[in-house]
């Protein structure tokens, strides 16, 4: 604006900021990103500490897979054991790796069933080539080819059925990948018999060594986890039953905390139970029980406990709910209990 030959110019308050360069901000992003990853790696090892020193048994089982590892390695490193078994050493090491589990029952009872479901998957597998190639070079192919469809279609089908899902769920899996296996190389693969043999050879030796391990080395029994689940369910529950008694009558203004939700958790314990007791059936005699566990029991007192849980859920209800008794009655009530 122009006044009597001046120049006037408005400058809005503020300040002068230096705007970084690119090079600046890819620098300060980098930064915070390191930062960032430092920081996530520093609670993760919180955290993984936390659990080893909580429950050091599971450290333990990770140094005993490690231990198997190494040994089902030394048919790899010393001659004389890979001339026995040759490549195929490499089956042992995948069983290791997959049949090898937290507990006792549960190792054997994926090593049974891979080592039972590889057997029959061979032995069919044979047979079926065997007749395939009785028929014919026209035939065999189709033989073949209907053979895979209708076993792996009836396997398939056998894993909606409760009992073969809860016991023989990886069996079955395992069966029908052998099949489809010796079935399709024994088409193009002469040595059939050979290679079945090889693949149950190797595949003995990785079971045998994943259920040695975890029974001689500090061994984990799904029977005592089952006891122990079902030993704390029972805390819990008193825990919440007297939680919910003191918050009725006001006998006291000590915090409630989580021991009062405990039963939530007796609700939520069905299907552990019946893992443990699953796995339980597989372990071999040990501890007080010996050839009597009493797994069942256990379930029967599981179910029972659910019950209980169910009424104190209600009780819990009725008394956060805001329909209340009345006072006299709630007091003749308290007077006497």
């Amino acid at each position: 604006m122009a006044s009597n030959g001046e120049w006037k110019v408005n400058v809005p308050e503020g300040t002068l900021v230096i705007e970084p360069t690119v090079s600046k901000r890819m620098y300060i992003q980098l930064q915070g990103k390191i930062l960032k990853s430092l920081k996530r790696i520093g609670n993760f090892w919180v955290k993984a500490k936390n659990i080893a020193t909580s429950d050091p048994r599971k450290v333990i089982h990770g140094v005993k897979v490690g231990m198997a590892l190494s040994l089902v390695s030394l048919f790899y490193y010393m001659r004389p054991l890979y001339d026995g078994v040759g490549g195929n050493a490499m089956w042992a090491v995948m069983t290791v790796v997959v049949a090898f589990e937290y507990s006792v029952g549960a190792t054997i009872a994926k090593s049974f069933n891979r080592a039972s479901a590889t057997i029959l998957a061979g032995s069919i597998g044979v047979g079926v080539h065997w007749i395939a190639n009785q028929c014919g070079e026209e035939l065999e192919p189709v033989i073949l080819q209907a053979s895979v469809t209708i076993l792996a279609a009836a396997a398939t089908f056998s894993r909606f059925i409760p009992s073969v899902k809860a016991r023989f769920d990886y069996g079955v899996m395992v069966f029908i990948l052998t099949f489809s296996f010796v079935s399709v190389s024994g088409y193009r693969v002469e040595k059939l018999l050979e290679l079945a043999r090889n693949r149950v050879s190797t595949i003995a030796i990785g079971t045998s060594i994943c259920i040695f391990t975890s029974m001689l080395f500090y061994p984990v029994w799904a029977g005592n986890e089952l006891h122990n689940l079902v030993y704390k369910n029972l805390e819990r529950l008193a825990d919440s039953l007297d939680g919910c008694v003191t918050e009725y009558f006001k006998d006291s203004n000590e915090d409630r905390g989580r021991k009062h939700e405990g039963y939530k958790f007796v609700l939520n314990s069905k299907a552990g139970e019946e893992v443990m007791a699953n796995m339980a059936r597989w372990e071999p005699p040990h501890g007080r029980f010996k050839f009597r566990h009493p797994w069942k029991q256990y379930l029967k007192v599981g179910a029972s406990m659910r019950s209980c849980a169910y009424c104190i859920e209600t009780l819990s209800g009725f008394i956060n709910s805001e329909v209340q008794m009345h006072n006299s009655t709630s007091f003749y009530r308290h007077r006497s209990c």
